[in-house]
């Protein structure tokens, strides 16, 4: 068969504002400095080169070069002239070099991520990484072939259909040339010769074959996977052929009881992804992939939200092999362009034209948190026409969408795809953790008969920052974990949640952000930057869903205590934790996922936490007949252990800055005094805004507050009357903080002086 495939990484060079250096691919330009914050970030032109030696053809031989990922716009030319153009920065596309090959040749791509009005994303929280930051490769095929110009598509489309026990597996091949007959068969199940037919210069061919007693794809239970081969035929031998692997599996999504894999319940239990690292940018190398993929796989999760585009096929892959439920998305967020329609029709095209044979994927999603600056007609036509698209494309999968938390849940939008989801902070950057209860609560109530998920959800914490007393907005680690349980424990008593996806696995960049010392991240991760790190949040989700007994300590990184008596956290998924302090037994407790214990401290001391396995085939706590599963201690236990030491003064390095450095037992700054019947600054905004100098004083802080947050989205949103009510009760002195602007003592008083002038306004 004469498909030859050779890949080119090696041997380039980049031109970039005039300079000149040699890289290998994948490579980016934005590795260093689209982490670092907004400042330095270079979005603009840049040019890779390559020499090409023309390689030995037969006659009528076609020679394409393929580009798995350019962000965003690339322009190819091959001995000066220019032959294709490919807008979007996540998907496959191919370029036929055939006509301009020379014996020795020039291969450049014009790369730009330059800011325009076409193509997305153009604004978002996550960094637009430009260069060919994934694999290249040269194909030659003969010149019949199966089609490589259709959306990077394969020429492949494999469709399962099962009946009970049974299943029918529908083959359709898209091809170009002469073509005297197709074969498909499936490995160990036996072959068939599709029907062809030929319209608009191209053959298209159609069979299917039985799979009786099929083996289902049965997600991380038994993702197994069959394996297909396509062979083309020309003058009675076969000159081409593909292979692809697929699954066989039922799903459905019920508004009532949620996800259902093969006839059974299936919760998702979901993180969300982006594909860059600390240092690498969006290059990753396969061996990254299956990092990130054993991470997730380590913790319990059995879902991953694929954000906020298209993935590299090999983490698709790895899905499919791992058995992981992936929803799919194209970069349609945050800003709706009316220029960017067509963008996102090829940009959705090329999602599921590429992905459709992943038995992994569940869902297309049509947008993310589009509506931040509101919705438009046009808006809604461009959801039409993408939502039409995606059932015309296929009938097997559901279309989806994740709206933003400031979409009122009766705009028409909502209702659009086939099931939605929310991408909801309450807790965090507005109102408090109990508010996801009651969103989700209200929500199902109102709308008992559509399904519902919850496909963004979080809190930023940097791991250095610690706190005996978290609270929302301090980016300590504490507080983050503490958070996450809440999260866990809502959603164990609402079924009907089809999903839920945490945001995000892993810290990621972010070039608009700068926030807790740390710019140009957003810090949302349960895993590090540098996927060194696991946070305590990590492990509070490995409790809840992993089946590998552990034990985790809490606060490892907070060392330096203050407090005579402090919080000593479990984290696991065992039932009976025994806690040891300097050696000796302290307490014994029983429970499930979190365990506390409260210890009276001086000087140092080396904390360990037991874990009691009760495995049947257990006796107390020591595994008799072998059955316990995974890492166990010889007399049955698992643990953790750590060192803490009792100190005078609070660690400066536990604060985002030096001047926020208190013991946090003190009271809150002083602000001055407050008078009876007068604003201050622990007033609810309710109040303020209940007087007329009160609601000008509130319009000038707030401005300034949505235009830092989340790295500047916040930035003219209109805030909807069900947020407005849950910021109403917040006092103004935590919004300022969550909202970036903790101000030093002096202005704070002077704030609340100016709020004492204004008397309240009483209300029955």
């Amino acid at each position: 068969m004469a498909r030859r495939i050779e890949k080119i990484n090696e041997g380039w060079e980049l031109e970039k504002q005039g300079e000149m250096m040699a890289v290998n691919l994948p490579h980016t330009w934005n590795a260093q400095d689209g982490q670092t914050g907004p400042d330095m970030y270079f979005r603009g032109e840049c040019i890779y080169r390559r020499q090409l030696k023309k390689p030995e053809l037969k006659k009528g031989e076609q020679v394409y070069i393929e580009f798995r990922g350019v962000n965003s716009s690339a322009a190819v030319r091959m001995n000066g002239t220019e032959l294709m153009c490919h807008d979007g920065g996540y998907s496959t596309f191919r370029v036929n070099v055939t006509d301009v090959l020379k014996d020795e040749n020039i291969l450049e791509v014009l790369v730009d991520n330059a800011p325009n009005d076409r193509v997305y994303p153009q604004r978002a929280d996550f960094t637009f990484y430009g260069g060919i930051y994934r694999d290249v490769y040269l194909i030659v095929t003969d010149p019949s072939h199966f089609d490589l110009d259709y959306y990077g598509g394969r020429g492949l489309r494999i469709t399962p259909e099962i009946d009970g026990e049974n299943a029918v597996v529908h083959f359709e091949t898209y091809s170009v040339g002469e073509v005297e007959r197709i074969l498909v068969s499936v490995a160990g199940v036996g072959e068939t010769e599709l029907t062809l037919e030929t319209r608009d210069g191209k053959t298209y061919g159609k069979g299917s074959i039985a799979l009786p007693g099929v083996h289902r794809w049965d997600a991380l239970n038994d993702p197994y996977l069959y394996e297909a081969m396509a062979v083309l035929y020309r003058g009675g031998r076969a000159v081409d052929a593909v292979t692809e692997r697929f699954g066989c599996r039922e799903f459905r999504f019920d508004p009532k009881e949620g996800f259902f894999l093969n006839g059974r319940p299936y919760p998702l239990h979901g993180v969300s992804r982006h594909q860059d690292r600390l240092g690498v940018g969006n290059a990753l190398t396969r061996k990254m992939h299956e990092e990130d993929m054993d991470l997730i796989l380590s913790m319990g999760a059995n879902s991953i939200r694929l954000a906020h585009y298209q993935h590299d096929q090999y983490f698709y892959d790895l899905c499919d092999e791992k058995g992981i439920v992936a929803w799919a998305e194209i970069p349609y967020i945050t800003v709706h362009m009316d220029t960017g329609r067509e963008n996102t029709v090829t940009q959705m095209k090329e999602l599921i034209t590429q992905n459709y044979n992943h038995a992994s994927i569940v869902c297309w999603a049509l947008s993310n948190e589009i509506t931040l600056q509101g919705v438009t007609e046009d808006l809604m036509e461009n959801h039409r026409v993408l939502n039409d698209l995606v059932h015309e494309m296929d009938k097997t999968r559901v279309s989806a969408m994740a709206n933003l938390f400031l979409l009122e849940t009766d705009s028409p939008l909502v209702s659009l795809p086939d099931i939605r989801g929310y991408n909801l902070y309450y807790g965090w950057y507005v109102g408090d953790m109990e508010d996801n209860d009651t969103f989700f609560d209200e929500f199902h109530e109102k709308y008992p008969d559509t399904a519902i998920g919850l496909t963004e959800y979080g809190a930023d914490s940097v791991i250095t920052l610690q706190s005996p007393k978290p609270e929302k907005g301090d980016y300590t680690e504490s507080y983050q974990a503490l958070y996450h349980e809440h999260m866990l424990e809502m959603f164990s008593s609402r079924p009907y949640l089809w999903g839920t996806y945490v945001w995000n696995m892993f810290e990621f960049a972010a070039a608009g952000r700068d926030e807790a010392g740390d710019p140009g991240k957003n810090h949302k991760g349960l895993v590090t930057f540098d996927r060194k790190q696991r946070k305590d949040a990590f492990y509070i989700y490995k409790a809840w869903w992993s089946r590998e007994k552990f034990v985790h300590l809490c606060g490892s990184r907070y060392h330096d205590r203050v407090e005579d008596t402090t919080e000593i956290k479990v984290y696991s998924n065992l039932e009976k934790i025994a806690l040891y302090v300097d050696d000796v037994l302290f307490a014994e407790q029983e429970g499930a996922h979190v365990f506390r214990f409260w210890v009276p401290i001086h000087g140092v001391h080396r904390i360990r936490a037991v874990g009691i396995c009760r495995d049947s085939g257990c006796e107390d706590g020591v595994c008799k007949d072998g059955s316990c599963e995974d890492r166990v201690c010889k007399d049955g236990s698992y643990e953790d252990s750590m060192e803490i030491a009792k100190v005078d003064a609070p660690n400066p390095s536990y604060f985002m800055s030096l001047d926020k450095v208190r013991n946090w037992f003190d009271e809150p700054e002083d602000i001055g005094d407050s008078k009876e019947g007068y604003l201050s600054l622990d007033s609810t905004m309710a109040e303020i805004q209940a007087t007329e100098q009160g609601a000008a004083l509130l319009e000038r802080i707030t401005g300034q507050m949505t235009g830092k947050a989340a790295g500047g989205m916040g930035e003219g949103v209109a805030i909807p009357e069900a947020m407005q009510k849950i910021v109403a009760r917040q006092p103004l002195r935590k919004l300022l903080q969550q909202g970036g602007m903790e101000l030093p003592p002096e202005k704070l008083q002077e704030l609340n002086a100016a709020l004492n002038q204004i008397p309240k306004v009483y209300q029955k």
